[in-house]
């Protein structure tokens, strides 16, 4: 056999695989239930055996899926920050973020359970550092507030979208992602005072004491 001969079944695994991941994508954002397996398989364009051979279990899929889809919100928040202003960065990030949270939506259950049985990490860390990114270029730009924390987004997206992704209106997430960014924005001089004694949260959720609120564990799963 030659290298070619060697490269082309490794390119066609490679590709196969990226159209599993992409067809189960849009299947668990699709879906209020699980999909089957086979419907997945199907929506890819490949026959359930190939499905199988790439992820061997139901499980093995929504870690593919979950992972595929945190890296992407990390990815993002720099992809994000090389093309735009850090406040358009983070109100893209947030449509990102949107687009994640309903890819869970058909695989909840399983999820789920992985997550309760320690099979897969609740991803919260990756979240938190995507968010700090944006807000970091903000405050150096003087675009976005210096004292809010990625604590302080993840907890508003996550209960915004609780109630508005969740009955499917798109256009009131909408309105509210963009009151949120009105509020990312920093404050006119002299408006608002601080109350005596008031400092700023720490930037980073693992010094600020946790956002393992209900919102958090409904997010993820």
């Amino acid at each position: 056999m030659t290298d070619d001969d060697a490269r082309a079944p490794r390119a066609d695994a490679a590709r196969n695989r990226d159209m599993l991941l992409a067809a189960a994508t849009r299947a668990f954002a699709a879906s209020a239930a699980e999909p089957s397996m086979r419907a997945i398989a199907r929506e890819a364009g490949v026959g359930i055996a190939t499905l199988y051979r790439h992820f061997p279990t139901r499980e093995s899929l929504v870690d593919a899926v979950y992972h595929d889809q945190m890296q992407r919100l990390t990815l993002g928040a720099r992809e994000l920050l090389e093309q735009l202003p850090p406040g358009k960065a983070m109100r893209r990030w947030m449509d990102l973020f949107a687009d994640w949270l309903a890819t869970k939506r058909g695989m909840l259950d399983t999820l789920r359970a992985m997550l309760e049985s320690g099979e897969i990490a609740d991803g919260r860390t990756e979240l938190l550092d995507a968010i700090t990114i944006i807000l970091d270029a903000g405050a150096a730009d003087g675009e976005l507030r210096a004292d809010v924390s990625a604590e302080d987004v993840a907890a508003s997206l996550l209960g915004l979208l609780a109630v508005a992704g969740r009955s499917g209106n798109q256009a009131q997430a909408g309105r509210l992602l963009d009151l949120l960014m009105d509020g990312l924005r920093p404050r006119p001089a002299g408006r608002l005072p601080q109350p005596h004694g008031w400092q700023p949260p720490p930037r980073s959720a693992r010094a600020s004491g946790g956002c393992g609120c209900q919102v958090w564990r409904w997010a993820a799963g």
